[in-house]
């Protein structure tokens, strides 16, 4: 069964809008590239007809031990998604005070923006407030996991991750 998001027309109407209109809103905006470029996201397989796997990128904020590295992130929407956060976890390693140093999920219990979700939140948002929990007091100058260790993280298909600039 097709998700569902109501949203608020101009004529004060309520209007649904389908979970796949709402991933294609948000496909879109991804493409044109957000921000100031620090974090951007995209869908993992062009062939997902569901738009379940997605992928986030995070360049770490000046003036922290983040600065200069790049995070690869997962992010999966869910059937129930926007009404439901989706599941997000890193594949680069970070040490930070929201993620489950073991597996690289970001634990919603420790993250705001997933432990109060509103629809109204999406992907590019959840990237900027990561990135701003970087600089945050307790995370901006937490010790990292060395660069380029071979200690990816696996996907769930079981492959390695890793990601190189050339």
């Amino acid at each position: 069964m097709q998700q569902q998001q109501e949203i608020m027309a101009s004529d004060g109407s309520t209007v649904i809008v389908p979970r796949s209109f709402r991933l294609l809103e948000e496909l879109e905006r991804g493409e044109k590239g957000i921000g100031d470029g620090t974090v951007s996201y995209g869908m993992d397989d062009a062939d997902d007809v569901y738009m379940q796997s997605w992928t986030g990128t995070i360049i770490g904020p000046s003036n922290t031990v983040h600065e200069g590295r790049i995070y690869q992130l997962k992010l999966i929407c869910g059937d129930e998604y926007p009404e439901k956060p989706p599941s997000v976890k890193f594949q680069s390693r970070i040490n930070m005070s929201c993620v489950d140093q073991e597996t690289g999920v970001v634990e919603p219990s420790l993250f705001p923006m997933l432990a109060d979700w509103h629809r109204e939140y999406t992907m590019e948002d959840i990237l900027t407030q990561l990135k701003k929990e970087m600089a945050s007091p307790q995370n901006r100058k937490l010790t990292q996991p060395p660069e380029g260790n071979d200690e990816g993280r696996a996907d769930p298909k079981g492959l390695v991750l890793r990601c190189c600039i050339m």
